[in-house]
């Protein structure tokens, strides 16, 4: 039964833009968070739903967006509902009540405690649509939640290759979790209120023409159709690395079952990492703490083709430290056996003939599209790497009611230098905004598409954040902090523009330079080298 409960408030001064955590009198270490927005206070849990980051520490606009420090996840700070991935559940938000001076919040102490509000997803199926999904990924999860949340009533399946829930497939490279239900992001009984049907089964084709998507053991019909198949670890068509035992790629919870399984309980094996990009660098970071890591790359520096030479190097430098060594600027040749194991990998010879020992090698050289069933379509067109060009609702041309989201669409990006430009994007929130702002779409047609930047995380020595895009183009680096000691704020710049903003150690920079992307209000280039602080721009 809803009460009254007091906050551990003085007094009420907060001004506008200003968030305050305050204790809730009663409840053992129960906390809420005030929000001053336009003159008015409101009451909401204070905690992100994602990771549990402090939101007291996040970005608060004047328009009542409150985006996490750390991972970008949005919220409205009057209802709490989600606006932007990756966050699944909202915050619970209070009534609040001045009495006698003192300010109150109106709640149970359950509602108090848990700090989040599951979205009830549970309806009456209503009317003749059916929604069918590709994949089981975040585009997936993105669509479905967006619909359901969005009151659409029609049954929804969801067809995946993978035999387990949709799970927080981030976690797979960042900590090696190999436990399909500790990562789960829904239950079963989620799945079943929301009448969302899970199919595992490998899609062959879809007849566009007569809405009707088929699998190897089945046939679905539909009304609305959303491809979200994303993508499949490549492998390198090199001597060795097909034959030989204990070479691993990294896309599934039996993936890491396999590399956890080769690697047993001893600690200090040897393990070469092909690839310097993302995946590759925060394996080596995961493993860095009980084994002996090498990382191959191509590149002169890690994560140079996205990150630029100054901040590869910068993060080269912390994982080397932790004792992960580097051959960069290197090709391979191939995978040599083991000469003490038949059939299993023992090294990986360089082009230059340097021969790196492994116990186990991990790939992590990029994906190819799952868009292999569509090929023969005559409905629609590749693009030549595989993906699938979209509008801004992630629609498909020439289709009627169908949405490509995800690894494989190529969608117009109008975010500072993008000019809307196809673009393809393989990041966990954007897959998971793209499926909802499709469902979106889906609900009513006439609605216009949010404006999103792009963010990502990675976990590398420190925390890595990441916002905008620098595919179409950037020309200088400005980088402010202390960057030797993993401190930083890097800014990626077109001419005067900047197109993208990376950090370490200086949240929630990233988060509030999401905002000012999103809002045109990033200081140029010119001001940034003076000084500016965006930390201290008005949203």
């Amino acid at each position: 039964m809803s009460q009254d409960f007091k906050l551990k408030l003085s007094s009420l001064s907060l001004k506008a833009g200003e968030l305050c955590e305050v204790e809730v009198e009663g409840i053992e270490e129960a906390k809420v968070l005030l929000a001053n927005i336009g003159g008015k206070t409101h009451a909401v849990s204070p905690k992100c739903t994602h990771y549990g980051a402090p939101l007291v520490k996040g970005v608060l606009s004047s328009s009542g967006r409150l985006v996490c420090p750390w991972h970008g996840a949005c919220f409205n700070a009057i209802t709490g509902d989600v606006e932007d991935a990756p966050a699944l559940d909202g915050l619970t938000s209070y009534p609040l009540v001045e009495k006698n001076g003192s300010l109150y919040i109106q709640s149970d102490e359950a509602t108090i405690k848990r700090g989040r509000r599951t979205l009830n997803a549970g309806c009456s199926l209503k009317g003749e649509e059916k929604v069918v999904i590709v994949g089981g990924g975040s585009g997936a999860t993105g669509a479905l939640e967006g619909l359901r949340e969005g009151g659409y009533t029609a049954p929804i399946t969801v067809i995946s290759e993978e035999d387990y829930r949709p799970i927080d497939r981030t976690k797979l490279s960042k900590s090696l979790v190999a436990n399909a239900q500790m990562i789960a992001l829904r239950n079963d009984d989620w799945y079943a209120s929301a009448h969302v049907k899970r199919i595992t089964d490998t899609v062959t084709k879809v007849d566009f023409a007569n809405k009707t998507v088929t699998s190897k053991n089945g046939s679905y019909g539909y009304t609305k159709l959303i491809l979200a198949s994303g993508g499949t670890p490549k492998r390198l068509p090199l001597p060795g690395f097909k034959e030989l035992k204990n070479i691993f790629v990294l896309r599934s919870v039996p993936d890491n079952l396999e590399i956890q399984g080769a690697l047993g309980d001893a600690k200090g094996r040897k393990v070469v990492i092909v690839g310097s990009s993302f995946i590759g660098m925060e394996i080596g970071n995961c493993l860095s703490k009980d084994h002996k890591i090498t990382i191959i790359g191509m590149e002169k520096v890690p994560l140079e083709r996205i990150m630029g030479a100054a901040v590869g190097a910068i993060v080269q430098g912390q994982l080397e430290k932790k004792g992960v060594k580097f051959y960069m600027d290197a090709g391979v040749e191939k995978a040599l056996p083991s000469a003490t194991k038949p059939g299993f990998v023992g090294a990986v010879q360089l082009k230059d003939g340097t021969q790196l020992e492994a116990d186990i090698v991990i790939l992590g050289v990029g994906i190819g599209l799952n868009t292999e069933y569509l090929k023969e379509s005559k409905e629609i067109k590749l693009n030549p790497d595989g993906s699938i060009q979209t509008n801004e609702h992630f629609a498909v041309g020439g289709l009627e009611h169908v949405y490509a989201v995800g690894d494989i669409a190529s969608f117009p990006y109008h975010g500072p230098g993008g000019e809307g430009k196809p673009t393809r994007i393989e990041h966990w929130n954007v897959a998971q905004n793209a499926g909802r702002t499709a469902a979106a779409h889906i609900i009513s047609p006439s609605s216009k598409a949010l404006p999103r930047i792009p963010i990502f995380w990675s976990a590398l020595a420190s925390q890595l954040r990441y916002c905008g895009n620098t595919q179409n183009g950037w020309d200088d680096l400005v980088i402010k902090g202390q960057p030797e000691e993993g401190k930083f704020t890097a800014y990626f710049t077109k001419g005067d523009i900047v197109v993208a903003v990376a950090t370490m150690g200086m949240d929630p920079v990233m988060s509030k330079s999401a905002e000012l992307l999103s809002l045109g209000k990033m200081p140029a280039k010119a001001e940034i080298q003076k000084g500016a602080n965006v930390l201290e721009i008005e949203l």
